[in-house]
């Protein structure tokens, strides 16, 4: 009776605790953070017609349905130096490629939570980037220093690229000069089982896929006309082809990506302890200014599961990712940068970059 009243009473004073307690920390994290929300779109792929002559011409029009994007988030990010405020609102489409530098501008805790859903091009997809990071920094001038590390939590899917994984981080800085640290640890990363391709088990010796017998078995069926040809029905009893040609060129195809994306779902998620090195440059004139960052992941723990990369690559591989911001004003009228970010993990890669020239006419 006596340890069922205990726990009623811990979990009791364990709420009051957590209600009562860090009031003040909760206020300091969200002070100058911002929520946002916004809507974007625009017009898309113009209409096609599409000519046919089988039964006399006929024309069909393929429209393509308005590109849109609806964000929301939440960030408490330092905005460097070169940073401008130019617009007053966040509207989603802001590309802040200094998110994705290792450490921050500031000591301390900064964060982003973002969800974007988007239609391209006809196609829907959504994106998450979600971080947590943090920055220590005791102002030791040496090179060597007890409190100077760096933490990063971080969740990324980008639906265009196809990737999605959820990356912890700790990181030890060595200060090299005022403007330059490099770090090193650990990176664990959850994420499929990259490098995993379903279609081996259909692979012939020569090469070639038993597609027919695969679809088969996912339900689909070819059935005898009865004139010396089939048609092809797919699991709902719809036909879809008429012809082997058809068969072969469109629903085989569709065959294929229906059955890797299902066998890719039924995996379980995989865990990647890694080794990393990197570094942080900034240093910032109202003339110029540089910010760069890189990491190298150059050796990954093997824990001899049957979906571990290793058994894709024979052994070892190389995942790494920077970034770099550079922008100089070589006088009143003329200044030029070039902006861009790069990864590639598990032998995918994602990037972005922009440049240009500016030239102001008095």
């Amino acid at each position: 009776m006596v340890r069922k009243l205990i726990i009623p009473l811990l979990l009791v004073s364990n709420i009051t605790i957590a209600q009562t307690f860090g009031k003040e920390e909760i206020k300091d994290l969200l002070k100058f953070s911002t929520f946002y929300a916004a809507v974007n779109g625009g017009t898309s792929l113009s209409d096609v017609d599409v000519f046919s002559v089988d039964n006399g011409l006929s024309t069909q029009t393929i429209s393509t349905p308005y590109d849109y994007n609806f964000t929301i988030g939440l960030r408490k990010i330092a905005r460097f130096g070169y940073e401008n405020k130019a617009q007053t609102f966040y509207d989603g489409t802001e590309s802040n490629y200094s998110d994705a530098a290792t450490v921050g501008k500031v000591k301390g805790v900064e964060y982003l939570f973002e969800v974007d859903y988007k239609r391209q091009e006809g196609v829907d997809y959504m994106d998450q980037h979600h971080f947590i990071r943090f920055s220590s920094d005791d102002g030791c001038p040496d090179e060597l220093c007890i409190n100077f590390f760096a933490l990063k939590l971080e969740y990324l899917e980008d639906g265009f690229a196809d990737i999605k994984y959820f990356e912890a981080s700790e990181r030890y800085r060595q200060r090299k000069s005022k403007n330059l640290s490099w770090n090193i640890g650990a990176v664990h990363r959850l994420a499929e089982p990259y490098g995993y391709n379903a279609l081996d088990e259909w692979l012939l010796d020569n090469g070639d896929i038993h597609y027919t017998y695969l679809a088969l078995q996912e339900g689909y069926s070819a059935v005898y006309d009865g004139h010396g040809g089939f048609q092809y029905k797919d699991p709902s009893g719809e036909v879809v082809a008429t012809s082997a040609e058809v068969w072969e060129a469109v629903v085989i195809p569709e065959v294929l990506a229906d059955y890797t994306e299902k066998k890719r779902n039924e995996l379980k998620k995989t865990i990647q302890h890694s080794f990393v090195v990197g570094f942080d440059y900034y240093k910032y004139s109202k003339q110029t200014w540089m910010h760069a960052w890189g990491s190298l992941m150059p050796y990954h723990y093997d824990d001899g599961s049957e979906f571990s990369y290793h058994n894709y690559v024979d052994g070892q591989w190389y995942d790494y990712s920077g970034g770099l911001i550079y922008g100089i004003k070589v006088n009143k009228n003329l200044g030029y940068f070039i902006e861009g970010k790069y990864n590639k993990y598990w032998n995918r890669e994602w990037y972005d970059f922009k440049l240009g020239l500016n030239y102001t006419i008095f």
